[in-house]
């Protein structure tokens, strides 16, 4: 199920894309919250990709959007993952430039103008922008997994990413498209882009504590799908194009 623009909306200058599962509880503030941070940067839209809800988490989003034209519901018939709707958002974007961020509103909206504006402002071969957690609000356990996931990958592919799984990411919507998909694809992103050659920058951002609900996923299911992904992932990075084609004319004789 999809809910599409308005014909009459501008073109947006960011897509904001909102990948979530049983988030009727902070779905609503999080869009709120969203709509007072860029309001600076319109026109923008918001594309919330419902991942097989079984809660109200997709009429809190319609009720929203009937006052809020800019305002898109993605859904999936059923669950599946992250990955999946962080690129099914992106395929519907219609923006050049798009911004991710979790469902839970653990990732502050106001964080988002800080997020884009390298890419905004910024040089052309600049592809990615990954936001990465500082006094990050979470379990013990939690950040304990996360931080040794971070370090095996961080030496097994060198992508300079103390932080792989923070939802705020922005990147240019053509290079994302461009990249291989797989399950799990949105924790490796800053690898993935480099090894399609464009630059990845870093921005610190802060995290809040989890409102209602609870997460989606244990440690031990990420840590199953960990090993395999990596070396997924490392088996790509080696394989990579390392040659480019310059198109030469008459005058380049």
């Amino acid at each position: 199920m999809t809910s599409p623009p308005p014909a009459s909306l501008p073109s947006p200058r960011l897509s904001v894309v909102i990948p979530c599962r049983n988030e009727a509880g902070n779905i609503g503030p999080l869009i709120a919250g969203i709509e007072t941070a860029l309001a600076p940067l319109s026109p923008f839209e918001v594309i919330v990709v419902d991942d097989g809800s079984t809660d109200t988490t997709p009429r809190t989003v319609l009720d929203m959007a009937a006052t809020r034209p800019w305002l898109r519901l993605l859904q999936h018939p059923v669950w599946g993952g992250q990955s999946a709707g962080v690129h099914n958002g992106a395929i519907a974007a219609r923006a050049p430039i798009v911004v991710t961020l979790d469902g839970d509103g653990q990732n502050p909206p106001e964080e988002l103008p800080k997020l884009v504006a390298p890419l905004l402002d910024g040089p052309a071969d600049l592809g990615l922008v990954a936001g990465q957690r500082v006094a990050r609000q979470d379990t013990a356990s939690k950040k304990m997994a996360s931080h040794l996931a971070n370090r095996l990958r961080a030496r097994v592919l060198a992508d300079d990413t103390r932080d792989s799984g923070c939802g705020l990411k922005a990147f240019r919507r053509d290079a994302f498209l461009a990249l291989p998909f797989f399950n799990h694809q949105h924790r490796y992103l800053p690898a993935l882009f480099a090894r399609d050659g464009w630059r990845v920058a870093h921005v610190d951002v802060a995290h809040r504590p989890r409102g209602e609900g609870r997460s989606n996923y244990s440690n031990w299911q990420r840590g199953l799908v960990g090993v395999s992904d990596l070396a997924g992932v490392a088996w790509l990075m080696r394989r990579r194009k390392t040659v480019r084609a310059t198109e030469l004319t008459g005058e380049t004789r």
